[in-house]
C-alpha cells in the first residue's frame, strides 16, 4: 500500500491581490499525475484545502473536479481534515455523498471520536488512519469563567493531548491486524520553522506540544499548519509536508514536496519526499536600484510559461523615487508585486507605512498590532499573554 500525504492548499489564495490559480491548477493536475505514476492507494490532505472560510465557487470547482477524477486511477480512499482556515461547514457539506465514494472528511472535531477514526483496506494491506481536523479552542475545552492566561494555556493543552489519545485508544481497540496507525493534524508541533506566509495563521505560544507528545501508538503523524516542509523533534515519523505552492516570497529558497509512505507486512518500510516542480518562478532582488536593475535579465519563465513574479527590496532606510526602477521594468517579461525598503519597519510609522502601501490589504492585523504597541512604548516582546490574547481574538473573529 502507498499513502501519500499533503497538506495546506490554500486554494483561492492570493499573493498581494494577484489569483495563484493558475499554479494551483498545474499542482492538482501535477498531484493526479503522480498519483497515477506512483500508483497511491490513499491520499491524505492535513487541512487548510482553502485559504478561506468562504471559497469562491472556481476554488470549489477545482477541488470537487480533482477528487471526481482521482476516482478513475488506483487511489480509491481519500481522507481531508480541515484546517484552520477551513469552514468546516463547507467541507462537511457534502460529507455523506463523498462517503459514498470513500472520501472521508472530518472538518472540525467530533461529538464521538469514532468518527474520526478509519479503517482503509485495499486488499493486500491495511492501516488505521486518525483523522485529526485542527482543535479550535471551544471544540475540546470547556471555559471557565475568571480562567488565568496561563490556566487556558495548560487546560488547552491538555485537552489537544488527551483529544489525540482518544483517538489512539480508538484506532487500537479496532485494530485487530496489528496495521500501522497513521494520525493526522494540523497545529504548530515545538520545533517547527515558519514562513512570513504563516503570520495569517498564529503560532504563538498557546497550546504547543512537541513530538514526544503524541501517543506512542501512531507510526506516523501527517501534520499541516506550516509551510515548510519539516521533521518535528528529530522524528522522522512526525512530518509536516508543507505547502505546495510558493505562498510568500520567504518561501523561494527551498523545496515544495509530497510525501509518499509505504506500507509492507503491516510496517512502514519507506517515506520518501517528492519534490514539485516550480509551477511559477518567483525572484527577490536585493540591493540598490541599480543593483535590482541589472539583476532583471536573470528574471526568466519555466516550462510552465507563467509571468515570473518579482519582489524587490531596496538596500535603502529612506523612502526613495522608484520610478526609474519601474519603469525599466516595463521591458522585461515580469511582474513586480512588492517593493519595499531594507529597514522600513524600523523607521516607518502606521501612518507612514500605508502611505508607502499601494493596498490597506497588504498589511497584516499582526503588524498593525506590533507597530501600534511599538508607537505607544508597550514592549509585546515582554508580555506575551497579550499577544497571545490579541491573537485569539484575531482567529476568533476570522473563524466566523
Amino acid at each position: 500500500m502507498k499513502i501519500l500525504h499533503t497538506a495546506d492548499w490554500h486554494l483561492g489564495h492570493r499573493l498581494h491581490e494577484q489569483s495563484q490559480f493558475e499554479e494551483q491548477s498545474l499542482f492538482l493536475n501535477w498531484l493526479e499525475n503522480c498519483i497515477i505514476d506512483q500508483k497511491i492507494d490513499v491520499l491524505l490532505v492535513s487541512g487548510d484545502v482553502f485559504d478561506t472560510g468562504s471559497p469562491s465557487n472556481q476554488s470549489l470547482e477545482m477541488y470537487y473536479n480533482f477528487l471526481v477524477k482521482l476516482k478513475t486511477t488506483n487511489c480509491k480512499s481519500i481522507v481531508i481534515t480541515g484546517g484552520n482556515h477551513d469552514s468546516p461547514g463547507t467541507l462537511n457539506a457534502p460529507k455523506q455523498i463523498l462517503n459514498a465514494l470513500n472520501i472521508y472528511v472530518v472538518g472540525k472535531a467530533t461529538e464521538n471520536i469514532e468518527d474520526e477514526v478509519f479503517t482503509i483496506d485495499n486488499s493486500n494491506e491495511k492501516v488505521i488512519i486518525g483523522a485529526v481536523p485542527y482543535l479550535r479552542d471551544g471544540d475540546i475545552r470547556r471555559a471557565v469563567a475568571g480562567e488565568t492566561f496561563d490556566e487556558l494555556t495548560d487546560k488547552y493543552k491538555t485537552a489537544l493531548i488527551n483529544h489525540y489519545q482518544l483517538v489512539a485508544e480508538q484506532a487500537t481497540a479496532i485494530n485487530t491486524t496489528k496495521s500501522p496507525i497513521i494520525a493526522m493534524g494540523h497545529l504548530f508541533a515545538t520545533g517547527g520553522s515558519i514562513s512570513d506566509s504563516e503570520q495569517n495563521i498564529y503560532v504563538g505560544t498557546l497550546g504547543h506540544i512537541g513530538a514526544e507528545d503524541f501517543p506512542k501508538e501512531f507510526d506516523y503523524i501527517a501534520l499541516g499548519h506550516l509551510h515548510r516542509p519539516q521533521i518535528i523533534g528529530g522524528n522522522d515519523k512526525v512530518r509536516y509536508s508543507g505547502s505546495p505552492n510558493i505562498l510568500s516570497f520567504s518561501e523561494i529558497n527551498y523545496d515544495k514536496k509530497v510525501i509518499v509512505l509505504t506500507i509492507e507486512n503491516n510496517k512502514i518500510t519507506n517515506i520518501e519526499d517528492v519534490i514539485l516542480p516550480n509551477f511559477r518562478n518567483f525572484y527577490r532582488l536585493k540591493g540598490s536600484i541599480n543593483e535590482c536593475i541589472n539583476q532583471f535579465t536573470n528574471c526568466i519563465s519555466n516550462e510552465y510559461n507563467l509571468i515570473p513574479w518579482v519582489e524587490i527590496v531596496l538596500n535603502e532606510e529612506n523612502t526613495i523615487n522608484t520610478d526609474e526602477l519601474k519603469k525599466s521594468a516595463e521591458s522585461y517579461p515580469f511582474e513586480i508585486l512588492k517593493i519595499s525598503l531594507k529597514k522600513q519597519r524600523k523607521n516607518l510609522g502606521i501612518e507612514e507605512l500605508l502611505e508607502n502601501t499601494k493596498s490597506i490589504k497588504e498589511l497584516l492585523p499582526v503588524e498593525v498590532f506590533e507597530k501600534k504597541c511599538e508607537e505607544m512604548g508597550f514592549d509585546i516582546q515582554q508580555k506575551p499573554e497579550i499577544w497571545d490574547a490579541f491573537n485569539e481574538i484575531l482567529q476568533t473573529v476570522k473563524n466566523q
